[in-house]
């Protein structure tokens, strides 16, 4: 009987070894678990790979990093399934896309902030725009009205009351260089510099492209009360999972925050 039950034991592991399975392992012995995160290369990707290198391994967390250069398929195949999380966009835009696209994704924690900023290789400060000047503008709802808030906020533009974050040229009420806008993907806005007068850019692009916000911009936008601070993105139903939670206490880990001021020097700043 005896050596019946051990040739038994062996013919199940040889099929268990055939199909590919194995005993479970221990808690000890497990791998850790595989987060994969869609970012925008600077400065998301960035703080990532340092959260990756630095803090996600005593966390139990191995972080798999996948880069995109537009505002659209992170949160297109993180919908699909394609990707546990992404981390690139403030609230304002998540909240737009959901109700244009009918996606169900969930904003879970803050992570910084990048200021906007109006740059020109044509003018050295915001008095010496000329008139009739073309302003390139980000062609997204929520990032457009953030453009022209900003203009407005720096007596540019006069905005009609109310218009809010939703703002588009059609609320332009008070124009007095006659600027013209000129909206753009707000991946281009960098590359539109040589052909318009000026343009208003998102900082992580604006990073990418070599500018320095904190001391390139003619203006830039005011942190205090901002509402368009980037965070970690889920589907919704996963704001809880373990780690996700653990994941978006990292990105807020006080080594994050130092790494980022110590990085970005002004142009990113870490959320409060």
């Amino acid at each position: 009987m005896k050596i019946n039950r051990l040739v038994g034991a062996a013919v199940l592991s040889l099929l268990l070894a055939a199909c590919g399975t194995t005993p479970s392992a221990t808690p000890a012995e497990s791998a850790d678990t595989v987060l994969k995160v869609g970012a925008s290369p600077v400065p998301h990707a960035e703080i990532l790979t340092f959260v990756k290198d630095n803090l996600a391994p005593a966390a139990g967390i191995k972080l798999e990093i996948v880069e995109f250069t537009d505002y659209v398929q992170p949160n297109v195949q993180l919908e699909e399934g394609l990707l546990a999380a992404n981390f690139f966009q403030h609230k304002p835009y998540l909240d737009d896309f959901n109700a244009s696209k009918g996606t169900k994704l969930s904003f879970v924690t803050p992570v910084h902030l990048e200021p906007l900023g109006l740059y020109s290789k044509k003018s050295t400060e915001l008095a010496a725009l000329p008139a009739g000047a073309t302003v390139a503008v980000p062609n997204d709802a929520t990032n457009l009205g953030r453009a022209l808030k900003l203009l407005a906020d720096n007596g540019v533009v006069t905005l009609k009351e109310g218009a809010g974050t939703a703002a588009t040229e059609r609320d332009v009420t008070g124009n007095p260089k006659n600027l013209v806008f000129k909206p753009l993907e707000a991946a281009q806005l960098p590359r539109s510099l040589d052909d318009v007068d000026a343009a208003v850019i998102n900082g992580n692009y604006a990073i990418e492209a070599g500018l320095k916000p904190a001391t390139d911009a003619l203006v830039l936008e005011k942190t205090e009360g901002n509402p368009y601070v980037n965070g970690l993105v889920v589907a919704a139903g996963h704001e809880k999972d373990a780690n996700i939670v653990t994941l978006g206490k990292l990105l807020n880990d006080q080594k994050v925050k130092d790494f980022i001021a110590q990085k970005y020097a002004g142009s990113v700043i870490a959320a409060e």
